[in-house]
């Protein structure tokens, strides 16, 4: 049975990946069906892909028969659910049709495979969060204080949450289609290529001088392809592989290895051009154009790169880790430069696209006509070209896993719309926070390390802007720079514990314990969680709001000397290693340098220069530069 799923997972998928295509180059078909018909097959391939009998493998005949008879009667739901949407939804919309108890029944049977297939994708915290948003449409009434209403009955819940365009089938589910599902195919069409890997050898050359050597590697290499992936985890895996061994080779610790490259992959989502194509999402949510969004989101990527980069260079200077010896680096040769076309074509391709003002869907669509055309450099590919029908299948894969968590988000938000529990959460931020933005925010960044737990960046950043997003605009702040804090703190959920799925994705190919990795990558990317607080009180940041130029190098000279600050501290070490006091207060100058008093800018700034100077005089006690 096992091997007629897998054959089952990849006709679907690769259907969805075909249908993505379409859709990129024609439009969408049928909205009606178009949209439901996605969420009933993106469901089928969760529900076979993550199927009892896989997840709880057996040699007991009887347990496994009554496993895929469970998960039969799930597909069953589903395909029966979504055609009596699909069947009753124009009389839905004449306001005629009167609602049965059938309807009742067949809707709740769609919403528990939906949720279902959210625990068993994404875990609890979603599926939990679906089934309260759930509870409290229909207990509204008993809730007390800001949180009560009403109260709605099943079918006023039903009408919003099933058999309507406000939820399970809601915007966001066309916004995916439309417009993210041809980027996901996109990326595994370029990781089929062999790009990645082309990537990893260039950048391994490239900073071979520096004595963190595969470390720093990884670190560009997994920004680079992490921009495009819409997926961490799936990044950390495809990079992982080559530079986790290399980085341990090299004599870094297996946590600090596995912790390197989750934070390398998880910041490539926040990496223009493409930012794992939530980009795309946010130019829609917002209205703001594309180019605008990635130019804002540039310097603050570039400073996280920065920061990881020294902590890596901080680590081996500690551990006495010298760079590679010029006669073993590697060398690039003609072939290695014409087969980095293979990566740099394509993001240049998005890049005029979205330039030329044509839609993120051609831009998908034609970096991937781009992609396949100079896939064809590597002679493997020349080889054995079927490798992109099975990237066709594993780009779709990931599509339905993506569908998975949108529709659930679905249900999030049509009751949120009916109950108007957005409006009541951003009445409750800004009711503790008052007028103080500082507390608002950080109410705002641990809500979305919360909500965004466990789930892909596109759909952690949905849910957290729907949710949060409302109460910081009231506060002032520019829609935009709310968007892209929400999309840092989502994105940084992924090597946060007790979750973080960038991690315990790394931890196994490291040999590593996960939360010691985690511990690791939330160190290397400490600065990470400073930076959108940077963003939002100094907006010169971004290049586009309030910029001034005395105001923007000023905001550069403090956040590189507070990211040297801190990475140093984290680490414990600058040109010695550093006593506990001095940690401590580089700690507080790397914070009290970007604080928004001139006062304090300006005594920050002298005080870590002195404590800078005092620490540059201590012997030098690290252990003598070593080669594995």
């Amino acid at each position: 049975m096992n091997k007629a799923s897998t054959i089952i997972i990849w006709v679907l998928s690769t259907g969805i990946a075909l249908v993505a295509i379409y859709t990129a180059a024609f439009g969408i078909i049928d909205e009606i069906y178009q949209r439901s018909l996605t969420v009933a097959v993106s469901l089928i391939v969760a529900i076979f892909g993550s199927s009892l009998a896989r997840v709880y493998q057996t040699e007991n005949n009887k347990i496994k028969m009554g496993q895929w008879a469970i998960d039969f009667v799930l597909i069953f739901l589903v395909v029966l659910s979504i055609f009596w949407f699909s069947s009753v939804y124009d009389e839905l919309e004449s306001g005629l049709y009167s609602f049965l108890p059938d309807d009742l029944v067949v809707g709740c049977g769609g919403l528990l495979v939906v949720i279902e297939m959210t625990r068993r994708c994404f875990g609890w915290p979603l599926a939990t969060f679906a089934i309260l948003t759930i509870a409290y449409a229909l207990l509204g009434a008993e809730l007390p204080w800001i949180f009560a209403h009403g109260g709605y009955d099943l079918e006023e819940v039903m009408r919003t949450v099933w058999y309507s365009f406000d939820g399970v089938f809601g915007f966001i589910v066309i916004i995916v289609i439309s417009l993210i599902f041809i980027f996901i195919v996109f990326g595994a069409m370029l990781e089929a290529t062999g790009a990645g890997s082309t990537l990893l050898k260039i950048s391994i050359s490239l900073t071979g001088a520096l004595r963190g050597g595969p470390a720093h590697a990884a670190i560009a290499a997994s920004g680079f392809f992490g921009t495009i992936s819409g997926a961490v985890t799936a990044n950390v895996v495809g990079t992982g592989v080559f530079t986790i061994p290399m980085i341990k080779a090299r004599g870094f610790k297996n946590s600090f290895a596995g912790g390197v490259e989750a934070a390398a992959s998880s910041g490539g989502q926040f990496m223009p051009p493409v930012m794992g194509a939530v980009a795309f999402v946010m130019a829609d949510f917002t209205g703001i154009p594309y180019v605008i969004i990635i130019l804002a989101a540039l310097m603050p990527a570039l400073f996280y790169y920065g920061g990881l980069f020294i902590a890596v260079w901080v680590e081996a200077g500690r551990l006495g880790i010298k760079s590679i010896p010029k006669s073993e680096r590697e060398i690039l040769t003609r072939e290695d430069w014409i087969k980095s076309l293979m990566f740099f074509v394509p993001v240049i391709v998005i890049i005029a696209v979205l330039v030329s003002g044509r839609s993120p869907a051609a831009a998908g669509l034609w970096a991937t006509v781009a992609g396949v055309i100079m896939g064809f450099i590597n002679p493997e590919v020349r080889k054995k070209p079927q490798i992109f029908i099975n990237a066709l299948s594993k780009g779709g894969e990931q599509c339905a896993r993506i569908m998975v968590a949108v529709a659930a988000i679905g249900i999030i938000v049509g009751i949120m719309n009916l109950t108007g529990l957005g409006i009541r959460f951003s009445n409750m931020v800004l009711a503790f926070a008052g007028t103080n933005l500082f507390f608002a925010l950080v109410l705002m960044a641990l809500a979305s390390l919360v909500l965004g737990m466990g789930l892909p960046t596109i759909p952690a950043y949905v849910i957290i802007v729907i949710i949060m997003g409302g109460a910081i605009e009231k506060l002032g702040v520019p829609k935009m720079l709310v968007h892209l804090f929400v999309v840092y703190f989502g994105v940084l959920s992924a090597i946060t514990p007790p979750v973080a799925i960038a991690a315990y994705a790394a931890a196994p190919i490291a040999k590593a314990n996960p939360m010691n990795t985690a511990i690791q990558a939330l160190k290397l990317s400490s600065v990470g969680f400073m930076i959108p607080f940077v963003l939002i009180y100094n907006p010169s940041l971004s290049l586009v709001y309030e910029f001034e130029i005395f105001a923007f190098l000023s905001v550069i000279f403090r956040l590189a000397l507070a990211i040297w600050l801190v990475t140093t501290a984290m680490g414990g070490v600058d040109r010695a290693p550093l006593p506990a006091y001095s940690r401590v207060l580089r700690i507080a100058l790397g914070i009290t340098v970007l604080l928004t008093y001139v006062e304090a800018q300006i005594g920050g700034i002298i005080a870590a220069l002195i404590l800078l100077y005092v620490d540059s005089k201590r012997k030098k006690i690290i252990p003598n530069e070593t080669s594995p």
